[in-house]
């Protein structure tokens, strides 16, 4: 996994609004894609990527984002998707952790 892979899939992500959905778990979720951001923006901005807890952090925020997502509408669903994938690409730069 490269760098420019992640770089790729941000810009994709950032790109996009806000998905327009009622859920009691829209906090959370805004939380997540906040967490999980801001992970993104610290690996791509360091030279050595993400440490040990960064790296815990988006484990955790996926495995989350797997409990809160399931009710939302498909449209919703994709947005998140994309969150996903963009934290499993974090977490494939460091196989051995």
């Amino acid at each position: 996994m490269t760098r420019d892979t992640i770089a790729s899939a941000w810009e994709q992500h950032r790109g996009q609004d806000w998905p327009q959905f009622s859920s009691p778990n829209q906090g959370p979720l805004m939380t997540l894609d906040t967490v999980i951001s801001g992970c993104v923006v610290f690996y791509l901005d360091s030279p050595e990527g993400l440490d040990d807890q960064r790296i815990a952090i988006v484990k955790d925020c996926l495995c989350d984002l797997a409990d809160l997502t399931s009710d939302l509408d498909e449209t919703s669903q994709t947005y998140f998707v994309r969150l996903r994938q963009l934290g499993e690409l974090l977490l494939s730069t460091f196989p051995t952790r």
